[in-house]
């Protein structure tokens, strides 16, 4: 069983400038934990590492995969077990950072043996959806199974087809499945959970959508528009991400940058808001609050304080 750091948060937080320093204190590589981040061609709407720190810190999973393709979080936790441990074995350590708790969740401790899918049940579902039924479809799914609904939303649809797919084939919520699942005994986490005051985080999500359509998010998607034509042909990680359909609509002309900002903005401060209540339901996870712009910076010294105690108590375990 391996020791393996473990840093989340919320999108804004900070996490990939600590994983950063924390990688150079403790000669980490790092693995992302984000599902956007793997998709070559999202690099500046994930928010993912630039070029100069991928240069310098090795990072598993960023712009790997192929936008054309898609990689679920039970193939990303195959996927990103084998290279924690081929990391492992040539004497570093895999440092797992990310705002994906579903991919955290099945990089740590793998997936319940959750039905195979009911292509029949998937059709019903999916044509109820064309059909305009997303309100009663997700009315559905909160009753019998308000805790993986807080996930959902209208840009998310797979989640809400696969959990309903679940529901309808077995009974059982898609939550409960995955409560019932044994955990593998693969690696003993330390997980912590980096943390602002809620005000700051919202400045930070303003600040950062800004600097990215400054840094050419709209030239990003207007890329995806010469190879897709339209919004409707994205593939699925690039049409599901926030900010793509708006930015798009931007170059359309159905709206005006300083509008599909704003709403950016305000999504991206509702997905963060979703992403912490995922991660608080992990009673294992550290939560580090600082604020400032030297909040990274704090945080590394601390996690790399932890992982020197962490390590040294689990060598005196065994």
């Amino acid at each position: 069983m391996i020791s393996l750091p473990v840093i989340v948060g919320p999108t804004a937080v900070g996490k990939s400038e600590t994983a950063l320093m924390v990688a150079r204190e403790l000669g980490c590589e790092i693995v992302s934990a984000d599902s956007r981040q793997f998709y070559a061609g999202l690099e500046i709407g994930s928010s993912a590492p630039p070029k100069e720190w991928l240069d310098e810190i090795p990072h598993h999973f960023v712009g790997t995969v192929p936008l054309n393709q898609t990689i679920t979080a039970g193939e990303y936790g195959k996927f990103a077990r084998e290279v924690c441990i081929d990391i492992v074995s040539r004497g570093k350590t895999p440092l797992v950072v990310g705002g994906s708790g579903l991919f955290v969740r099945a990089l740590v401790d793998g997936f319940a043996p959750v039905p195979p899918g009911s292509p029949a049940i998937r059709l019903e579902i999916e044509q109820e959806l064309a059909n305009g039924q997303f309100e009663s479809l997700f009315a559905e799914l909160n009753d019998a199974d308000p805790e993986y609904a807080r996930l959902v939303t209208r840009t998310t649809p797979k989640r809400l087809i696969r959990a309903l797919e679940v529901q309808r084939l077995s009974g059982k919520s898609f939550s409960a499945w995955h409560r019932d699942n044994q955990p593998l005994e693969w690696c003993n986490p330390m997980m912590i959970g980096l943390e602002r005051p809620r005000p700051e985080l919202r400045e930070n999500i303003g600040n950062r959508t800004r600097e990215m359509i400054g840094n050419g998010w709209l030239r990003e998607v207007e890329r995806l528009l010469a190879l897709y034509s339209n919004i409707e042909n994205f593939p699925p990680p690039a049409k599901e991400a926030v900010g793509y359909h708006l930015l798009a609509e931007v170059i359309s002309g159905i709206r005006s940058l300083e509008e599909a900002t704003e709403l950016i903005i305000i999504a991206t401060r509702q997905f963060a808001k979703r992403q912490m209540t995922w991660f608080r339901a992990n009673k294992r996870t550290d939560w580090l609050m600082e604020t400032g712009q030297d909040a990274p910076k704090r945080w590394a010294a601390a996690i790399n304080e932890r992982w020197r105690c962490f390590v040294q108590n689990s060598l005196e375990v065994r």
